[in-house]
């Protein structure tokens, strides 16, 4: 394997013969890398850190590091990666915590951009887009097909819908429906459906039109969210996409941003 001499590698870190380790590197002893990861300087690896195949890290990307928790003592949690993610540089991603159940997690596909932070116990799905100086609290929920825009705050707990779209600079204190455009000037606000993202991933126009009704009934007419919910319901054969939205929307514990 490729390691430069500058780095510091655990001998107990498990890493294949076809990663790279590039310059000033420190990898712990409880880091576990699968084939063709490459550090290319200046990061750092910790805590029980398992990363799937061809896992990219940037310039002074933190990983799998101890959650900016007070409550945190040192328990054994950690961090799991999947494959082909983009840690650009200066990510801090930080372990779980025994009481969020121990592991942090990145699917797949990713791009986590500059100065971005996944806090403790957060479950980040699929071909997410987290931008420059996204920020993550603890226990945050995102799930697949997501793109959370520069230096948008998401607060402890909240849930992101798949396929969601949210604007630089909005403060998430509430649950993002799936699908949906969000962003903010002054209030976070759900102007409607992601359309463009959605035909980009292949949504054919019937899966559009379900969808464009829904968020017209959920966001646009005059009633109230159980009301939209009901009716939707009421009106029966509504497509997959649609279920879940009404489940997401029934299913929130925050309440969502409408």
């Amino acid at each position: 394997m490729s390691i430069h001499p500058t780095a510091v590698v655990s001998p107990s870190a498990v890493i294949p013969e076809s990663c790279i380790v590039g310059p000033w590197c420190t990898v712990g002893p409880h880091v576990v890398l699968d084939e063709e990861c490459e550090l290319i300087s200046h990061v750092v690896l910790d805590g029980r850190l398992t990363a799937g195949a061809r896992n990219r890290f940037s310039p002074f990307a933190c990983v799998g590091v101890a959650p900016q928790d007070l409550k945190y003592k040192g328990e054994a949690t950690g961090v799991t990666l999947g494959d082909d993610n983009s840690i650009r540089e200066c990510v801090t991603i930080s372990r779980g915590t025994v009481g969020g159940g121990g592991m942090t997690r990145l699917g797949s596909g990713c791009l986590v951009m500059a100065y971005a932070h996944i806090g403790h116990d957060s479950i980040i799905g699929d071909h997410c887009i987290l931008a420059n100086n996204a920020t993550l609290a603890g226990h945050v929920i995102v799930e697949d097909y997501v793109t959370v825009g520069a230096f948008s705050p998401i607060h402890q707990f909240c849930r992101v819908g798949k396929h969601a779209y949210i604007g630089g600079g909005t403060v998430v204190t509430q649950d993002v429906l799936p699908y949906s455009l969000t962003s903010a000037t002054r209030e976070a606000h759900a102007y409607g459906m992601n359309k463009i993202g959605l035909e980009r991933r292949g949504f054919d126009r019937p899966r559009l039109r379900a969808l464009h009704h829904a968020f017209r009934l959920l966001l646009s007419a005059k009633m109230n969210t159980a009301q939209a919910v009901e009716k939707l319901r009421a009106e029966g054969g509504e497509s997959e996409d649609v279920k879940y939205l009404l489940e997401f929307v029934e299913g929130s514990k925050r309440g969502i941003i409408q």
